[in-house]
């Protein structure tokens, strides 16, 4: 229908729909930029552009860390006056354990290790004999212990100078020294290699590979008479034998001149005198030890006390004395009590000794002073206890 069907209506009284603001812009910006490109100035604007909104980023990061940080600065700063403002429940005090620099050197420092300017070269095993001098203060345990070997071997490489006997040490002895445990054997005519090896323990084999033996096993022939010659010493190794029984018999005053073979100081006759208690006190005024202790595996039946020359030597307990001087099997001057039940005690190395055969003697007397004569090392006291029923006792368990 034309404007003109309209009666009544006036044509520019009708309201044209208005353009939009976005319609209206764009063919205005387009014109704007399209001008930009005529005058050639199209990258510029890119660049400049670009760089404007770069700027306005790095701004607008600034300002949001700028107001985060200020915010934690504030919130920090209040919690410090928080905790410096006073409060109503006192703060416990905690202690703080002791700084160890040496456990803590010891984590920091780590393992340490020397610094070796030369080469340890390990030792050849030995297969010969060495000599050796008895020093004073030596014993059977000593000695064997400086060269690691069993104090019985110590008796077994030295059967002609020790006879198995530990008071028979003396300084300025030579003794042999083997390279092992075993015995030195002297080989004599007609022994055969089957009886010496039974004997000791071991096999005939184990005697002829021995390097130190120097025996060539095929030329060694039968082993009933080996090429041996008499003389020729033969380390034996890991043999054993039985010790001498060296120890003086038992003296009592019923038969005292028993010990007429062990030197002048047996006595002859026969006593009655006191009888003991059963119980023993301590020999000396020392009660630790010096030398030997009770080692029935290296013949040593006793005790030897620590002290000095002239230390008293008092009787453990009441008796009759039955043996009192010198003893020619390594005790020195030596003295042995009766108790008169059962019992026997012995006293050895005394420097002096101030009873006699068939003196009475009461527990506790001083009856010598302690000395070093004999088979000694050193001064001490040398004490047994012997018991009828017991045999060889070890002191330790009677004295009291």
């Amino acid at each position: 229908m034309d404007k003109d069907d309209n009666p009544g209506v006036d044509p520019e009284e009708v309201e044209t729909e208005p353009e939009s603001n976005t319609s209206h812009r764009s063919p205005e910006l387009m014109r704007i930029w399209g001008s930009i490109l005529q005058l050639g100035l199209g990258e510029l604007s890119v660049k400049l552009g670009t760089g404007l909104l770069s700027i306005t980023l790095v701004l607008l990061v600034a300002w949001v860390m700028g107001n985060f940080y200020l915010n934690k600065n504030i919130t920090v700063q209040a919690a410090k006056e928080t905790a410096a403002s006073p409060l109503s429940v006192p703060t416990p005090q905690v202690s703080v354990p002791l700084y160890d620099m040496q456990v803590q050197n010891y984590f920091v420092s780590g393992i340490q290790r020397d610094v070796l300017l030369h080469t340890i070269i390990p030792e050849k095993p030995r297969y010969e004999i060495i000599t050796y001098e008895v020093q004073p203060g030596d014993t059977i345990i000593g000695i064997a212990q400086k060269f690691n070997l069993a104090p019985e071997t110590i008796y077994w490489g030295n059967l002609y100078t020790l006879a198995d006997d530990p008071h028979r040490l003396s300084p300025g002895q030579q003794l042999n020294i083997l390279p092992v445990n075993g015995v030195y054997y002297e080989w004599h005519e007609g022994d055969g290699l089957n009886g010496v090896a039974e004997y000791f323990g071991v096999t005939p084999e184990s005697i002829i590979n021995y390097k130190g033996n120097n025996l060539n096993p095929d030329t060694i022939g039968d082993y009933a008479n080996p090429d041996i010659a008499p003389g020729t010493w033969l380390i034996i190794e890991g043999g054993k034998r039985e010790l001498i029984n060296w120890i003086a018999p038992r003296i009592t005053r019923d038969d005292p001149a028993v010990a007429k073979t062990y030197g002048p100081g047996y006595c002859g006759e026969v006593y009655e005198g006191p009888v003991g208690n059963g119980t023993f006190i301590w020999p000396t005024v020392e009660h630790y030890l010096s030398g030997f202790d009770y080692d029935p595996s290296i013949n040593h039946y006793g005790l030897d006390f620590a002290g000095s020359i002239g230390n008293g030597i008092y009787a453990v307990d009441s008796g009759v004395v039955v043996y009192a001087g010198w003893n020619d099997y390594g005790y020195g001057n030596l003295l042995v009590i009766d108790h008169g039940n059962g019992w026997q005690s012995y006293y050895a190395h005394l420097d002096t000794y101030l009873v006699q055969c068939g003196s009475y003697v009461y527990q506790g007397d001083l009856i010598g002073g302690m000395g070093s004569t004999g088979n000694s090392t050193g001064p001490h006291l040398h004490f047994e206890l012997r018991s009828d029923v017991y045999g060889r006792v070890n002191p330790w368990n009677f004295l009291q």
